[in-house]
């Protein structure tokens, strides 16, 4: 992609919302988020001609039987693993199909359910073993020690985080709060009871030092995200938010989801990893930098994953993101608003979706109460290095 010139943007946004949807099928939530993706956008359905699928069978619906069921017919389909973390991939790969011209109209879904089954890292959970095909379990959490649910490999990489940097674990709940001050004024989110500090505090381990309010809540969703070229994008009838830069999510023997290289278990000989920061690839590809992003949307499935997205992001330096977020300095109307939908731990853990459709609708200026003024540059970024720069103008 080429310095500082949008070749893809979004420009229809539809969703089932977020919660417990047990008498629905996968199929009728994904239409239900497609028709109204559609109808945003004001497309035809017969335009579409690439599909590209997050979350597959049995959480979701696999790529053909997606296409079979809402009548699509495409000449550019694929699908990522049922892992949370692929959402950006998806998007970013549909802008690549879209500048390389292999399709003219790009239908991103990620459509899945929760509620069906048992409790997520337990064995009977049907994405258990897709993890740990993995090798040494997806988190570096030693899963024959018993700890084989995402909370384990976070909770650890929490505890060492806290005992480098000396950090306050309370400090956590900075995050926790403001997600849930804004997830107050957003309609769709499930956790949009009131939370002060003292609940916060009071609220129980799960695997220490994390506690409830410091976990996401697993829902059942259905998102559509449809992109075209940027060229086009202009006679369509939404505002379009256009895709800057992107990057990839990194792997290798030192990257961990959850953090910094270094803090997963195994990893004792990176610990002192220094970030890109601000000189990450994607702030020059979208010809911006860090100053200029409005808000920052990242995943969330724990609190501290929001700090160490910061740091890994240069908005702070390593072990400073805990006071750096104090203040309201994240809250709707601090220095950078970040998830504010209310993200994973208060509108739900949507696998990166619903920051998704937030990021389009406040560009749009379309956020309602949560409505960020002159925002014009819109961040996602996670822990594993992927992240995607949008903004209101092509640039």
């Amino acid at each position: 992609m080429s310095s500082s010139r949008a070749q893809a943007a979004v420009v229809g946004i539809g969703t089932a919302g977020f919660g417990a949807m047990a008498e629905s099928s996968v199929a009728a939530m994904a239409d239900q988020a497609v028709a109204a993706a559609l109808a945003d956008s004001g497309l035809k359905r017969r335009e579409i001609d690439a599909l590209l699928v997050h979350i597959g069978s049995p959480r979701g619906l696999d790529y053909d039987e997606m296409a079979m069921l809402l009548g699509l017919e495409v000449s550019y389909a694929t699908q990522t693993w049922s892992h949370g973390r692929f959402g950006s991939t998806v998007i970013a790969t549909a802008a690549m199909v879209l500048e390389l011209g292999l399709a003219d109209c790009a239908l991103c879904v990620a459509a899945f359910k929760n509620s069906s089954f048992t409790r997520i890292g337990t064995a009977a959970h049907v994405a258990f073993f897709e993890g740990m095909r993995e090798g040494g379990g997806p988190h570096a959490e030693t899963p024959y020690a018993g700890l084989a649910a995402p909370i384990g490999g976070a909770a650890m990489a929490t505890r060492r985080y806290l005992h480098r940097y000396g950090i306050d674990r309370e400090k956590l709940g900075a995050v926790a709060l403001a997600q849930r001050r804004a997830a107050q004024q957003n309609p769709l989110a499930v956790m949009r009871k009131a939370m002060s500090r003292e609940d916060y505090e009071s609220s129980r381990f799960i695997v220490e030092p994390l506690r409830l309010l410091d976990c996401s809540v697993p829902v059942d969703t259905a998102v559509a995200v449809i992109l075209t070229r940027a060229d086009r994008a202009a006679d369509l009838r939404a505002p379009a938010v256009h895709v800057r830069g992107y990057q990839g999510l990194h792997a290798g023997a030192d990257e961990f989801i959850f953090g910094a290289p270094g803090l997963g278990v195994n990893q004792a000989g990176v610990f002192d990893h220094e970030p890109l920061g601000g000189q990450e690839p994607v702030y020059r590809r979208a010809g911006v930098t860090p100053a200029e992003v409005g808000t920052l949307h990242c995943y969330d499935g724990f609190t501290p994953q929001v700090l160490w997205t910061l740091e890994r992001f240069g908005f702070c330096a390593p072990g400073e993101a805990a006071d750096w977020v104090a203040g309201g300095r994240i809250e709707l109307g601090g220095e950078l608003p970040v998830n504010t939908s209310g993200g994973h731990l208060s509108e739900g853990h949507a696998n990166g979706w619903g920051h998704t459709l937030e990021i389009v609708r406040q560009l749009r200026g379309q956020a309602g109460e949560r409505q960020i003024p002159g925002l014009s540059v819109a961040q996602w970024a996670s822990t594993l290095g992927d992240s995607i720069i949008y903004a209101s103008v092509a640039g």
